[in-house]
């Protein structure tokens, strides 16, 4: 959650920008020499909480930092090694780079630890986007980054077996995939649905898949799938257009209810609307589309304002046309979404819009005692805790949930913001971010979850270093202040960057299609 040139075709906001003074968005940012430390102190986190993976936990999924053990909540197959390996890529850290591709090879995605589910979602947008994007980024401009030229292949071979043994999750009367797998013998969990979020958020990386291989398979499963989600049915699971429902019916491909939003367990299949259009302005014009039709929807019927904080502005969850004035970090990408959309499209209103909701999002990092948002929020003003009145009154919400899980939205959003406006508030803000991150998180041999951001020191530990803090948190707060016409940095409206790249949901950048490795 990075464009104006895309493939052959140049976009309206590519136009723009070209028309524009030659002028580098740095220059109206921090300085050269403050953003270099900048990126330094982030990269310097990366390798800590790299070290410690390392040393305890590698070739495990993740590192518990506290009691330097480790856990496989991803099959055993080393997710934050995966993960970590296209921000070591951007942060140009041979070193890393090298352990991680030696490992590839030696993956067995066969055996899944303890023999838990597999789930399609997380796997695909965890192991196969990281393997692709390695691999993309190593065929292409970091090259020199790897001793081994020849071990690189390993990584798209490797998507391709992993793929290949996720694929008969697809084997369903509809097309619409289960979810939760379970290799040994080919099975499910038995669940009857599957969400808009795990079944709408495979495309982009398996339709690059396709794209690398020359196997058409890969991207007509998922594409398959994703059209009953572009065509909704029943009529009434579309409240609004393109606003639609949660859960759809595996067997007939058919929407069970009219509840969603833009958080969690909806979120990327909006996300990947428009981010499909990005990869293939000429293959995926209808998902642009339907994003335009989610996007005025949700400025229209959604946009919400606290009635303590008219000021600030966030995106409500509904139930048919029953709005639900709650939210959370998870949903926080939606501004870098609008912001992306708007760069695309050459539209200042999604541009706007969505710089509206990044102030929302980053209100909520300035007003807890550690300087990061919750989980969760809520700003209707019939329900606020009475403990929490006051505080409502001067944040413009209340917190539903109060942990936090290194989740990266927030500082995503920071950054298509910057790349967008070249205003250095958003450098601020995301360095402010990060540094209340690295230094609240920071215990033991790494980075972990905590459980209260309204409380001194963040309360407790959870004892969990995410895999995705390696790939989207220390990524968005790296290359907000690293060199900004880097090639796969997103293209910004003062033309610089082109948008020859586009990031996954877990932050994985793909070279765009029609584009050269």
């Amino acid at each position: 959650m990075r464009y104006t040139l895309i493939a052959a075709t140049t976009s309206l906001a590519a136009q723009s920008a070209l028309a524009l003074p030659a002028r580098r968005l740095d220059e109206r940012g921090v300085s050269a020499d403050e953003a270099r430390k900048r990126a330094d102190e982030v990269q310097d986190v990366f390798q800590t909480a790299w070290d410690g993976y390392y040393k305890y936990a590698f070739p495990n999924d993740e590192l518990y930092p506290v009691d330097n053990t480790f856990g496989n909540s991803r099959n055993g197959w080393g997710a934050s090694a995966i993960d970590a390996l296209s921000t070591a890529l951007v942060m140009q850290i041979p070193e890393i780079v090298n352990q991680i591709v030696d490992y590839v090879p030696d993956i067995d995605w066969s055996v899944s630890a303890n023999d838990e589910p597999v789930s399609l979602f997380e796997t695909t947008i965890r192991y196969v986007a990281g393997l692709l994007s390695g691999y993309d980024l190593l065929k292409g401009p970091l090259a020199d980054m790897v001793d081994d030229s020849s071990k690189v292949d390993a990584l798209l071979d490797q998507a391709v077996n992993l793929a290949n043994n996720m694929s008969y999750a697809f084997e369903t009367p509809s097309g619409i995939p289960h979810n939760n797998l379970i290799f040994s013998n080919r099975g499910n969990d038995g669940s009857r649905t599957n969400g808009l979020a795990t079944a709408g958020t495979l495309v982009l990386e398996w339709t690059r898949l396709s794209d690398l291989t020359g196997n058409e398979t890969y991207a007509q499963l998922t594409q398959k799938a994703e059209g009953y989600l572009l065509s909704p049915q029943p009529a009434s699971s579309e409240p609004w257009p393109g606003l639609v429902g949660t859960n759809i019916d595996i067997n007939s491909g058919r929407f069970v209810d009219a509840s969603g939003g833009w958080n969690g367990g909806t979120d990327s299949f909006y996300e990947y609307l428009i981010k499909m259009y990005v990869y293939d302005t000429s293959r995926f014009d209808g998902y642009k589309d339907r994003w335009i039709l989610a996007a005025d929807s949700s400025i229209d019927h959604l946009a919400s304002h606290p009635a303590s904080r008219p000021d600030l502005t966030f995106l409500a969850a509904y139930n048919n046309r029953t709005l639900s004035l709650s939210s959370g970090h998870l949903a926080c990408f939606d501004g870098g979404n609008f912001i992306l959309g708007g760069l695309v499209l050459g539209s200042q209103r999604y541009i706007d819009f969505g710089l509206e909701l990044v102030a929302g999002c980053e209100a909520t990092y300035n007003s807890t005692l550690t300087g990061i948002g919750p989980e969760g929020f809520g700003w209707d003003s019939r329900r606020v805790p009475a403990d929490q009145r006051e505080f409502y009154e001067e944040a413009g919400f209340y917190i539903t949930s109060a942990g936090y899980q290194l989740r990266p939205e927030v500082l995503e959003s920071f950054y298509y913001a910057w790349r967008a406006t070249g205003d250095r508030k958003y450098q601020d803000w995301s360095y402010a971010g990060f540094r209340a991150v690295a230094d609240i998180t920071r215990v033991g041999s790494g980075y972990s979850s905590v459980t209260n951001v309204n409380a001194a020191n963040g309360g407790s530990f959870s004892n969990f270093q995410e895999s995705f803090f390696f790939a989207e948190v220390l990524k968005y707060a790296y290359l907000i202040h690293a060199d900004p016409a880097a090639e796969w940095q997103v293209g910004g409206v003062e033309g610089v960057g082109k948008n020859e790249w586009v990031y996954n949901t877990e932050a994985h950048p793909f070279k765009v299609a029609g584009q050269p490795i």
